[in-house]
Order: structure tokens, then sequence, then C-alpha cells
């Protein structure tokens, strides 16, 4: 093999960004790798593809890595809709049409995980396998969710009409708070200014305050329960691949109870990733990426032995 094509080879892991026409606006993404198994990185709130940054390198060399910015956040178009969930869902169905994405592997974190789960139980013959973390789920009542009571209570105040307003758009609380005090590192002010970059008015940061409104507590909303409690019900019932994080001792949920949920799947791995609490990407980026990279070849494998049989 020539020098010319090694070099080739390693230019094809540097993410490069780009963006696509989806719907009524467009969708800025990063891209990586160019051979094997299609894996779709999916963020959460407030952040972006930003937050995949020091773990794509480690997947590139085994797939094409593809983070898209959510509609909304990032450097993606900001439309004029409610960004509901279901809203997501549309723009990142649009997306993975407009780039002719079928068969894929699922990488994601927080409203990354609803929106994988989403997807893998309308179209599982698509997915190859599920890498997640951090994870949106029915909460049967407030006290099942979030590790920490105070912030328990920020985001009741958050869906507080009048309150919550004050909190994200004036205050872009979730940006200059709920972020870094979900890392347990200092975030460097180069970072702090890539995730501010989004949101710098009240108007922008729309997106970012209705999530907190739509995740599933004590069965409201009611669509956005029942549709979870049906991808869920999906996800037990899945038999592709599966890969779960957890941080100690996390937020969304605690290290036992994450490994109880991934010993209740079918086909799953569990890692533990020691000290941690909600954006484990950014604590452990290359312990994850070193993970998602060894597990991949067994999900290649799996996905042959299915087409073989």
């Amino acid at each position: 093999m020539s020098s010319k094509t090694d070099m080739s080879q390693a230019g094809a892991t540097v993410p490069r960004r780009s963006q696509v026409a989806v719907l009524d606006c467009t969708m800025s993404y990063v891209e990586a790798g160019t051979s094997g198994p299609t894996v779709l990185f999916l963020h959460g709130n407030p952040t972006s593809s930003h937050i995949w940054r020091n773990i794509i390198p480690h997947v590139a060399p085994l797939g094409r890595c593809i983070a898209p910015d959510l509609v909304g956040y990032g450097q993606s178009g900001k439309p004029d809709i409610d960004y509901r969930f279901f809203d997501h869902v549309r723009y990142l169905d649009a997306f993975l049409d407009a780039l002719d994405i079928r068969d894929l592997v699922l990488v994601a974190q927080d409203w990354g995980t609803a929106l994988a789960f989403h997807l893998a139980a309308r179209r599982p013959q698509r997915v190859l396998g599920l890498a997640f973390m951090e994870f949106i789920r029915p909460f049967e009542r407030w006290e099942d969710f979030h590790q920490r009571p105070q912030a328990r209570e920020l985001f009741k105040a958050l869906r507080t009409p009048g309150v919550g307003e004050k909190l994200a758009l004036d205050d872009n609380v979730f940006v200059e708070k709920v972020l870094p005090a979900s890392v347990l590192r200092t975030l460097s002010d180069e970072e702090m200014a890539a995730y501010r970059a989004p949101f710098p008015t009240p108007q922008s940061r729309k997106p970012v305050l209705r999530l907190p409104r739509e995740l599933p507590i004590e069965g409201q909303p009611a669509d956005v329960a029942a549709i979870s409690e049906h991808d869920h019900r999906a996800l037990r019932l899945s038999t592709y691949p599966k890969l779960l994080f957890a941080g100690d001792p996390g937020a969304l949920i605690a290290p036992q109870a994450a490994k109880e949920f991934a010993a209740g799947l079918k086909n799953c791995r569990f890692t533990n990733l020691g000290r941690g609490a909600h954006y484990l990407q950014e604590d452990h980026a290359d312990a994850i990426g070193n993970a998602i990279a060894d597990w991949l070849p067994e999900v290649v494998q799996a996905s042959r032995a299915a087409e073989l049989a």
C-alpha cells in the first residue's frame, strides 16, 4: 500500500463539517471515515455534535461516522416550530433520507436516546446496533427522575409556565449552569464558547426550554409518555447488539440501575465508566470511543450472521 493511500485514509478519519437541506431549513453535521457501517451519533440538550468531537476519532477508522446537529441546535437551522420531540423525529427522518442513510449503528445520549429508541422501534431492520448512555425513559414519579433532588426541583421549575421561560430563555440556565455542573472536569473557555454559540438570544433558546417540558414524567406529556413506553417495549424485545454506558453517580440513572436495565435487554454489554454525571462524553471520551471501537466488529459480525440466516 502506498504512502499516498495511507495519508488519504488517515485524512478520512478527520471530521469534516457539511450541511444539507432538510425540510424548511438546513441541518449541519460532522462526518469522518469512509468505509464500514454508518455510525450515527445523536446528542441531547443543550449540546450539539461538538460533544462527540473526542469520541469520533476512535470510531472513524472502523465506520462512516455522522454526527448531526439536531434542528435548532449547533450550526443547524432554527425554523419557526415548537421543537417538540415529534418535530425532532420528523427532521431527523428527513435528514437520514437526505443523506440516503439506511442501515446504521446508533450512538446516543440524553434526548438522542429517545430519538434512537423511536427510530429503532419503527425501523428495527435498519438498526445494526445501539450504544447509549444517560437515557430517556418513562418516569412514573418525579422521585424516579434524576439522582439529585436539586436538579429535580430545577426541572419542575423549567416545566412551570413563566418560571421556565425566565430560567431557560432569559438566564440561559441550561448552558451556563446545568451543562458545566453535569461534567466533572472544568470545561475550558473554548469548550464553553462552542456550547454558547448556538444560543445568543432568548428566542434562539426556544429548543432548550421545550425538551425539559417533553420529558415523560408521571405520564405527561401524554403523547410523549405513550410513545416512550412503546419504544422501550420494542427495545426490550430487540435482538441487535447493544452497549450501555453508565457513570457514578450518573444523573438520569444510577450505575446499579443501569446495570439492571442492561441485564433486562437482549445482547447488551454494560460498561461502568466510573465517576461521571450526565454528559459522560466530556469526562470519558477516550473510554467511550475505545469501547465502541472494540464493540463495532461484533456488531458487523452479528449483521452478517443475520443476513446469512
